[in-house]
C-alpha cells in the first residue's frame, strides 16, 4: 500500500524542496501525535494560530453546532448572519472607540490586500511605504511588500510605488509624504525575529502620517487574540492605527481574517465603485461561530495577561550558555542563540525529543517560542528541560 506520505509528496502541492512531513494524526492542547503514537509538544501554535489550544472543547462544540445549523449561504455582505454579527460586535466591544466596522475575509494575505486598497480608495493616493524585513503575506499585493528579495525576485513586476524603511529608524520615516496611501508595518516585527518597535519610533510613525493624511495600518495576524500578552499588540503602546488587520489566532484553528477601521474609512469601499472588495468565504459561519468562542476563552480565562507571567518563566528558566538572549513580548518570544550554535542542528535534536519550534524568514541565529496560551506552567517547566538538554547535546557534539 502507498504510505500517506508517499501521496503527500506526489499530490500535494509543496512550499519547500524538504518539508518537515510529520504525520499527524490528531491534536490536543499543545500536543501533536503521530501515527506511531509519538507525542510532539507544539511551540509553534500552527504559526500563532491555535491560541486557545489544539481542538479545544468550546470551540469544537462551536464549530459543530454552527455546521448544524448553515454553513456557507451566499458571498459575503449580501445576508444577515447570526455568526458574523456576533463575532463582529465582540471583537470592536474589545477595541477602542475608533473601530466600527470589521470586514472578515480568509486569510491574513486577503486582510492585507483588503487594507491596501481601503487606504488607496479612501486617500485616492496609490503609494505604499513597508519596513524592510517584514513579511505580510504572499499573494501579489502582499508579496509587494515584503521586506526582502529572496521571495519576489522570481514574481515581478509587482505593485508600482511601492517603497520600504528602517524599522526603528526614524529618519527613514522621511519617506512619508502627501503621496503615500498608507504606512504597512507591524507592532512587533515576526519573522524579523520578533522585534519590538521602539516607542519615540512609534509614535514619530503615528505623527507623520497624520501630518501627511496617510493611514497608518497595523498588521497583527501573529501578534493580535492575546499573543503578546494584550489582546492586539499596538495596546502596548497606546497608539491606534486608522485600519488593523489580523487573522491566524482569530479563529480558535479555522480559517478565517479581518480588516477593521472606523465606518467612515470603511463605508468608501460601497461605492466609486461598489463591491470594492468582495469575498465568497469570508467570514464563514462556521469559522464566525469558531472564532467568538476562542475569543471569549482568551477573555474568560484572562489568557493576556496569564500569558506575561509565563514568559517570565520561560525566561527564568531557560539559562544556557547556547543562549545569548530572549526578546519579545508575552508568549511571542524569540531565543537568540550564540553565534556558534546552529538552528537546524539544534532544530533536528529538539524534533528528536518531540518538540517542535519554528524558523524565522529573516533571522537564521534565533528560534520562535510561540506556544498555545493555555499551556500551564508545569508543561513550561517540562518542555524547557527538554529544550536545555537538546542544546546540550549539540554542545557537546
Amino acid at each position: 500500500m502507498v504510505s500517506q506520505r508517499t501521496l503527500f509528496l506526489q499530490h500535494v502541492g509543496q512550499t519547500s524542496p524538504c518539508p518537515m512531513a510529520l504525520e499527524i494524526e490528531r491534536a490536543k492542547g499543545i500536543y501533536l501525535y503521530d501515527k506511531n503514537g509519538k507525542e510532539y509538544i507544539d511551540l509553534v501554535s500552527g504559526v500563532s494560530v491555535s491560541n486557545v489550544g489544539h481542538c479545544h472543547q468550546k470551540v469544537v462544540d462551536a464549530v459543530k453546532k454552527q455546521a448544524e445549523t448553515y454553513m456557507h449561504l451566499m458571498v459575503y455582505g449580501e445576508y444577515v448572519q447570526e455568526p458574523q454579527v456576533n463575532f463582529a460586535k465582540a471583537i470592536i466591544d474589545n477595541l477602542p472607540s475608533f473601530f466600527e466596522s470589521v470586514f472578515f475575509v480568509n486569510s491574513g494575505s486577503e486582510a492585507i490586500e483588503g487594507a491596501m486598497k481601503l487606504a488607496k480608495r479612501y486617500t485616492g493616493k496609490r503609494e505604499i511605504l513597508a519596513f524592510k524585513n517584514a513579511y505580510h503575506g504572499s499573494t501579489q499585493g502582499a508579496l509587494s511588500i515584503y521586506g526582502g528579495t529572496e521571495l519576489t525576485k522570481s514574481f515581478q513586476p509587482l505593485l508600482p510605488e511601492v517603497d520600504f524603511m528602517e524599522f526603528n529608524n526614524i529618519e527613514s520615516l522621511s519617506k512619508i509624504t502627501e503621496k503615500t496611501a498608507c504606512v504597512v508595518m507591524e507592532v512587533i516585527q515576526a519573522e524579523g525575529g520578533i522585534y519590538s518597535a521602539d516607542v519615540d519610533f512609534l509614535n514619530a510613525v503615528r505623527n507623520k502620517c497624520d501630518e501627511t493624511n496617510t493611514l497608518l495600518v497595523f498588521d497583527e495576524i501573529q501578534t493580535g487574540f492575546g499573543r503578546t500578552g494584550e489582546l492586539f499588540a499596538f495596546e502596548h503602546y497606546n497608539i491606534i492605527p486608522d485600519i488593523l488587520c489580523t487573522a491566524k489566532g482569530m479563529g480558535g484553528g479555522m480559517p478565517i481574517g479581518a480588516f477593521i477601521s472606523s465606518k467612515q474609512i470603511m463605508s468608501t469601499l460601497t461605492s466609486n465603485p461598489a463591491l470594492g472588495h468582495i469575498t465568497t468565504f469570508g467570514g464563514h459561519p462556521v469559522s464566525c461561530a469558531a472564532g467568538l468562542a476562542s475569543l471569549n476563552i482568551v477573555l474568560d480565562n484572562n489568557l493576556c495577561e496569564k500569558s506575561k507571567a509565563k514568559a517570565e518563566l520561560f525566561r527564568k528558566l531557560l539559562k544556557h550558555d547556547a543562549i545569548d538572549h530572549i526578546r519579545g513580548k508575552g508568549l511571542f518570544l524569540a531565543v537568540e542563540l550564540k553565534e556558534n550554535i546552529k538552528v537546524d542542528a539544534f532544530f533536528k535534536a529538539c524534533i528528536k525529543r518531540g518538540v517542535i519550534f519554528d524558523f524565522f524568514l529573516f533571522n537564521n541565529s534565533a528560534f520562535r517560542i510561540a506556544p498555545p496560551l493555555i499551556i500551564s506552567d508545569e508543561e513550561i517547566i517540562k518542555v524547557s528541560k527538554m529544550l536545555l538538554e537538546a542544546m546540550d547535546e549539540i554542545v557537546q557534539d
